[in-house]
């Protein structure tokens, strides 16, 4: 048997004993039919910080040598304003970044601004101060490294990272 037939053979293996338990649970999505089951702490678990990050979206980007919030960032906002005032357990840390562009001073200084401008944002729209704290990585932690535009509007921007419970 060639590794493909021996994969395809468990599998099978595996859907007939779901079958024979009786745990529709066990063929995935609830069985045929079903509504599908929600993973505590997975993408599909809008309680979950990866439903936050891939759904909701945890970042705002700036125009250069900006921390004015866009249309857009004030969008991307008010939907974690709405999942902070949906799921009170979970406090976050904002992070200001900045484009390679200028002193470090310069960036750190930047980032700090774009990060409150976010952090004042959240709390007008009703999320608790005390949930929120802000720090500036300024221009070292860039998630593109190239000296073009395109690299550098992505790495202009404020992320809001769940750092864990209020509750412990």
């Amino acid at each position: 048997m060639n590794v493909l037939s021996k994969v395809l053979a468990l599998g099978a293996l595996s859907v007939i004993a779901a079958c024979a338990n009786n745990d529709p649970s066990a063929l995935g999505g609830g069985g045929a039919g079903g509504t599908g089951a929600i993973v505590p702490g997975s993408p599909s678990d809008p309680r979950s910080p990866a439903y936050f990050q891939q759904t909701v979206g945890d970042r705002v980007l700036f125009a250069v040598d900006q921390s004015t919030l866009s249309p857009q960032g004030q969008t991307m906002l008010q939907g974690q304003a709405e999942w902070l005032l949906a799921n009170p357990d979970f406090v976050a840390t904002i992070e200001g970044h900045a484009d390679e562009q200028g002193t470090r001073e310069y960036n750190l200084a930047l980032g700090a601004r774009r990060a409150n401008a976010a952090r004042e944002y959240l709390i007008s729209r009703g999320v608790a101060g005390n949930r929120l704290n802000t720090v500036s990585y300024g221009k070292e932690r860039p998630i593109e490294i190239c000296s073009v535009e395109e690299c550098y509007s992505k790495n202009r921007r404020a992320v809001t990272v769940l750092t864990g419970s209020t509750l412990g």
